[in-house]
């Protein structure tokens, strides 16, 4: 019977350790967009969210940039841009910044509004001044927020069908208004 509850209580604190360490990781996992200390302007920084979920319980996660958009060559920097990071992780996590840009937009080219975005499978992407529409992940983190003011949102699908009138263009088969009104005419009422 102690065995039972001493299996019980392994069973819940490896639990907690658990949870501990999956909410540090995703706090720290990500790029991440910082004012550097040094210039004063935007730099890209991913910080080693391994070893900061692997920081012992009862401890402040330990901190440590494992790449900056600054490096090599500020490489031997004292890393002061942390303390942003540590102030608000979510203000400098590059989808927390990207989620509250979509919030309350419609895509540029179909107007659906943006809901719960997912990060996963069917990421929103950007109209770039020019008129391309790019993933999100091709621009830099040093550079988002001058992207952004630029930019205009655009849906998963379209971006999709963007992409292959863009870059194949010899499969796109473009029907005419003519062919969709009649072809709308055909279509039974949903009603």
């Amino acid at each position: 019977m102690n065995y039972v509850w001493v299996l019980a209580v392994i069973a819940v604190l490896t639990a907690i350790g658990a949870i501990r360490l999956s909410r540090l990781w995703l706090r720290y996992h990500g790029a991440m967009v910082v004012r550097c200390p040094e210039t004063q302007h935007p730099a890209g920084v991913v910080v080693d969210a391994r070893r900061a979920a692997l920081t012992p319980p009862g401890k402040t996660a330990e901190l440590h940039l494992s790449s900056c958009s600054r490096w090599p060559e500020r490489a031997g920097c004292g890393q002061e841009c942390l303390s942003q990071i540590t102030a608000s992780p979510g203000d400098c996590l590059v989808r927390s910044i990207l989620s509250r840009w979509y919030s309350g937009k419609v895509c540029a080219s179909c107007g659906q509004p943006f809901e719960e975005i997912d990060w996963i499978s069917r990421e929103p992407a950007l109209v770039l001044a020019d008129k391309t529409t790019v993933d999100w992940s091709q621009v830099r983190a040093e550079s988002l927020q001058e992207t952004l003011d630029s930019a205009l949102p655009i849906c998963f699908a379209c971006h999709m069908a963007n992409t292959l009138v863009r870059e194949h263009p010899e499969l796109v088969v473009e029907r005419p208004e003519t062919w969709r009104a009649s072809a709308d005419r055909r279509r039974p009422d949903p009603r």
